[in-house]
């Protein structure tokens, strides 16, 4: 159990420092009773022996205390009862109020006593629950950390299971279509003389023709081959192309021509995340222009993706802001930059929304050269 013992609770960590302490307590009241009581009153020497008291039986225990209460009585009668300076008892008065000291004196110890070890307990207690706080925080730290695991594991297996379906509708679907077409288009060669036949035909090697080029497309947005082949600033090119073709939205990118390869796990968080950004600008903002910025430092790679739409509501961006629930796609680009050791920032106001994310790069001898999928 920690312990939660206070300075000003327990004086001292042995019996003696307590027993001097209590001692010295009670010769301060003897030292102002003897000032205040010609002046005073001559009650007043027993109203601070009993302060003095109070203080013993509440911070130094109850050997202290009964020590306290005997050389209170002594000290009592030898500077303020007659006679002076003898604890000879001659008269029924010093009897009285000595026997009224004492019986006071032991009201304030079993009281002082009990209010001490109530104190204890509940310094113990507090010590106990503050012990199981600690406890509950680590297991929670550690559920988080695995729980950040998880998440790290299944982006990096979605991009595996991305990168295998765009191979395979490649290798497999796309080289099938492939022959299709070709004997789609031999077959309308030999049988124009068949009009209606050979406009079925052309039907179907327009049909096979489109589904090739879906295949592809669906195949390129899985896992573009660009990305592995040529680098993040290719794919990007191509990406912003194709949006722009679909969406009728301007997409205003700007690259350094030197900006370089970066580690296949950097590029492929990059690429997503411009991805998800293209995907909320079409679906949500509204507007009909966006920007991408990429640039990179010494240290750094910074990503910006700003649109000029409706923006996002307040209360959402709120929510965001609050580390609330956001939506998927915000969730899983900051976890991307997260894992990364990153970081994704979002600014949002009614003239539209901007994406910041900040990679940080290793030192040249120590970052890895970029990986190139088979």
């Amino acid at each position: 159990m920690a312990s939660s013992e206070s300075p000003t609770a327990e004086l001292g960590t042995n019996a003696g420092g307590r027993y001097v302490a209590a001692l010295f307590a009670l010769a301060t009241a003897l030292l102002l009773g003897g000032f205040f009581g010609a002046r005073v009153g001559e009650f007043i020497p027993y109203a601070l022996c009993l302060l003095g008291l109070a203080f013993s039986s509440l911070y130094c225990g109850l050997g202290p205390s009964v020590a306290v209460t005997i050389a209170s009585l002594l000290g009592l009668k030898f500077w303020f009862l007659p006679p002076l300076y003898t604890l000879r008892i001659a008269t029924s008065k010093a009897i009285a109020a000595l026997g009224a000291q004492l019986l006071i004196s032991a009201v304030v110890v079993v009281m002082g006593e009990s209010l001490r070890r109530q104190n204890q307990a509940l310094r113990r207690a507090q010590g106990d629950l503050e012990d199981r706080v600690k406890e509950r925080t680590a297991e929670l730290d550690a559920a988080n950390q695995g729980l950040r695991e998880l998440s790290a594991r299944l982006l990096q297996l979605q991009d595996e299971e991305r990168r295998r379906i765009a191979r395979e509708l490649h290798d497999s679907v796309g080289q099938t279509l492939s022959a299709l077409t070709m004997n789609l288009t031999t077959v309308g060669a030999d049988i124009e003389r068949l009009s209606q036949t050979a406009k079925t035909v052309t039907d179907s090697l327009a049909l096979a023709q489109e589904m090739t080029k879906e295949v592809r497309t669906v195949s390129y947005l899985l896992h573009p081959p660009l990305l592995d082949e040529a680098g993040l600033a290719s794919a990007l090119r191509w990406c912003a192309e194709g949006f722009s073709e679909r969406s009728k939205i301007q997409v205003d990118l700007v690259v350094p021509e030197d900006f370089g390869r970066l580690s296949q796990e950097m590029e492929t968080a990059l690429f997503r995340t411009v991805q998800e950004c293209l995907t909320n600008i079409h679906r949500h903002s509204g507007s009909t222009v966006a920007a991408i910025r990429l640039a990179r430092s010494r240290d750094q790679v910074q990503l910006n993706v700003e649109d000029h739409g409706s923006g996002i509501p307040v209360g959402k961006l709120d929510e965001l802001e609050s580390a609330g629930t956001p939506g998927v796609g915000i969730r899983g680009m900051r976890e991307r930059m997260r894992q990364l050791g990153g970081s994704l920032d979002v600014r949002s106001s009614a003239t539209g929304t901007a994406i910041e994310a900040r990679l940080p790069l290793a030192p040249p001898q120590a970052q890895a050269a970029p990986n190139v999928a088979a």
